[in-house]
């Protein structure tokens, strides 16, 4: 592990800026011409930082060593770099991670076998560390360099609909489009190439089926540095809508170019180390036959994204074609009818029916908007050239799955839905899962525990038939929420079948969501003047903690914006801003805004007449929460505070639980059960100033009393 968090802050060697309006024009002038790829995300700076001139080094109990040096590329969107010196001794390890806590490695002598040069992978931020730890018995013997460090200018890991940024027609492979290809999926990785650029190719079988890492991809995507191209299997979305990121660690750096030709635009490599067990890869099967398949299917990365699959109904065709590398013998690909290619698809596999390799991605014209005419080298032109590495076995071969361990039973969770990311005064929760046998038998029962952290667990037994490879959508009964703020439900499969489950890795999912009760809508009724462009505007909390914000907006006449938002007891403020300083009324339009509540009682208003700012403020008082009508009295003192609060119940026999409420309806403090006692004391020195709820329930019913945190 890193030893990161004991030791000093390594220097910082800072990259010059880099500027990717630039850039990005650059790739979209390339793109427009059909080129597929490789896929530039980045721009590479040359660099002189090693071991002895570079970093610091720290001396560890026992004599060993470690390394550490910072390298920051200002704004920069991921970082990956190549050592153009590598050289490991036994039992020496290498990491690199950034500062959200993302880690590679450890990489060792085994990581480069062969060669004294390594390609990293990409990881998110501006900002990483490499850290190389030497034992005693091997001190001096280490040789690191790093003569290219990569500022990524294309947000390849942010966590949006489509991660990446292909076009929102592609499919992830996660999809039920890609339930018939499991196997030929795990085959597929996305390659870092020349350490700037994306391609995308497939681990291929061989007749000897020994696992051997052959890896079919595209000419056009070759370049001097291919000794250090950095192979990413696995990174597959775990859910089909929205995507979600997928495992960034599982990578082989380094290969070995076999052949290459211009005329079919094939590249064909082997690997430098077999993929381990643990990424449990396939290796496609392939046919070099010459008839045309009635149908096909594309598994690829476009646009550096996250996997996708793609589907052709209709037949393909020969041709020969130039589209920007060399006149080639192709498949043409007529339409795509799901998915399409991008710039980053280059080199990725096209599949016929019966799931065989027939081809590699050249380039065409296809993408969401224009899903026409893509091309791909044909595998039985260039098999002349392959035949010597994959041998001699008749026309076509299956896939072979590596050596792997046989999984029988495992359940898999890989979604939760049916619950809002915000709830307003709402109690309870009917989670739906996605189910998925992963195992090779038909799963016929799995036992469902799930429940909110911090509260009781439930347990729902799933029966039915679930195919290998299969999903199926589980609706989960009703359960209570426990608390107001924010949550965490976990849902975790176990006992696929009555047996122990053999993954327990994919056993559990995991969904955070806001919950506000008790709770009440409160609506913003806005109606802008033409000059839309001028305002924006925030709500928040006796906290200042902002809860809403718009604007600005379109110059467009009589726009209506109307935004609900669930509020708690506390009180707030909403603050509207216009750049120009007319308001928005009535010189240029005849604009207004409205605040109410759910029985339409006006909370805050304003005719619009103003000049740059207008502010209101407005209370809520004990939203939802029912007042205790018998004999029992809450006293607290003191009222404001700073610090220590006590709290006394009278006229009942003992507070059975206590809670305190912030204006956002989240529980800040909880006392369970405190039996037997009529008082307790809180600190509340540790809460932001501002207004709270405090709850007391008793046996006889619920008493509150609002509280002033003053510093």
């Amino acid at each position: 592990m890193p030893q990161g968090a004991r030791l000093p802050e390594p220097p910082l060697v800072v990259m010059p800026a880099v500027d990717a309006t630039v850039l990005i024009a650059e790739d979209e002038e390339r793109y427009a011409q059909g080129l597929k790829g490789p896929y530039r995300f980045g721009f590479n700076h040359g660099t002189d930082l090693g071991l002895d001139n570079s970093g610091v080094w720290h001396s560890l109990p026992g004599g060993d060593g470690v390394w550490r040096l910072a390298i920051e590329c200002p704004g920069a969107l991921s970082i990956n770099f190549k050592f153009d010196a590598y050289v490991v001794p036994e039992g020496a390890r290498v990491f690199v991670y950034n500062m959200e806590g993302s880690k590679l490695g450890a990489f060792t002598a085994e990581s480069s076998v062969g060669q004294r040069t390594l390609g990293v992978s990409q990881l998110p931020g501006d900002r990483i560390i490499i850290e190389y730890h030497e034992p005693a018995a091997v001190a001096g013997q280490g040789q690191l360099h790093i003569g290219q460090v990569t500022h990524g200018y294309r947000d390849v890991f942010k966590y949006a609909r489509d991660l990446g940024d292909s076009g929102p027609c592609n499919i992830n492979v996660i999809c039920p489009e890609g339930d018939d290809w499991r196997d030929q999926i795990r085959s597929v990785a996305i390659i870092t190439v020349g350490g700037s650029g994306f391609c995308t190719g497939t681990l291929v079988n061989n007749c000897a089926q020994d696992s051997t890492p052959y890896f079919l991809t595209a000419n056009h995507c070759l370049d001097p540095d291919v000794a250090n191209w950095v192979f990413r299997f696995n990174w597959d979305s775990p859910v089909c809508d929205p995507t979600e990121n997928g495992p960034i660690d599982q990578t082989v750096s380094g290969c070995e170019l076999l052949v290459s030709s211009v005329g079919t635009d094939m590249a064909f490599l082997r690997l430098n180390s077999i993929p381990p067990e643990e990424y449990d890869v396939f290796y496609s099967g392939w046919d070099h036959g010459a008839t045309p398949p009635d149908s096909v299917t594309c598994i690829h990365h476009p646009s550096g994204d996250i996997k996708k699959i793609s589907h052709s109904n209709g037949p393909i065709v020969a041709t020969n074609i130039d589209v920007g590398s060399g006149a080639a013998d192709c498949w043409h690909v007529p339409s795509w009818d799901a998915g399409t290619t991008e710039p980053g698809s280059s080199g990725s596999g096209l599949w016929n029916p019966n799931k065989m390799l027939v081809g590699q991605l050249y380039g065409g014209a296809a993408n969401c908007t224009n899903n026409v005419d893509d091309y791909y080298g044909r595998l039985d032109v260039s098999w002349p050239l392959l035949e010597e590495w994959l041998g001699t076995c008749g026309d076509t071969l299956g896939g072979f799955p590596g050596v792997i361990t046989p999984i029988f039973f495992d359940a898999a969770v890989t979604s939760i839905a049916n619950i809002p990311a915000f709830l307003c005064d709402i109690d309870s929760i009917a989670p739906a899962i996605t189910l998925k046998n992963n195992g090779t038998v038909v799963l016929t029962a799995v036992t469902l525990t799930y429940g909110v952290v911090g509260g009781p667990s439930y347990v729902f037994g799933w029966t039915g038939s679930l195919q290998p490879e299969q999903t199926v959508n589980v609706s989960l009964p009703i359960i209570p929420i426990g608390t107001s703020g924010t949550n965490t439900i976990t849902v975790t499969a176990s006992g696929p079948n009555g047996n122990p489950d053999q993954v327990i890795t994919n056993d559990a999912w995991t969904w955070e969501f806001t919950a506000n009760h008790p709770g009440t809508s409160v609506t913003l009724l806005l109606t802008l003047d033409n000059f839309g462009s001028d305002v924006t505007w925030t709500l928040e909390n006796d906290s200042s903690v902002v809860l809403g914000e718009g604007g600005p907006y379109a110059n467009e006449p009589g726009i209506v914006d109307t935004v609900i938002f669930c509020l708690t007891n506390g009180c707030y403020t909403f603050t509207i801003n216009d750049e120009f300083g007319d308001g928005i009324c009535c010189t240029e339009g005849d604009g207004n805004y409205v605040i109410m509540d759910v029985d339409s009682v006006v909370l805050a208003e304003s005719d619009g007449q103003y000049t740059f700012q207008n502010i209101d403020e407005f209370c809520l008082e004990v939203v939802g929460i029912a007042e205790n009508d018998g004999a029992a009295e809450l006293s607290v003192f003191p009222n404001p505070t700073n610090g220590l609060l006590n709290v006394r119940l009278s006229g009942a026999d003992r507070i059975a639980r206590l809670a305190l409420i912030d204006g956002l309806g989240r529980v800040v403090i909880a006392s369970g059960q405190v039996t037997g006692s009529t008082s307790a004391v809180l600190d509340l020195g540790g809460l932001a100033t501002g207004v709270y709820s405090l709850v007391v329930d008793h046996a006889g019913g619920r008493l509150v009393k609002r509280i002033v945190v003053q510093r």
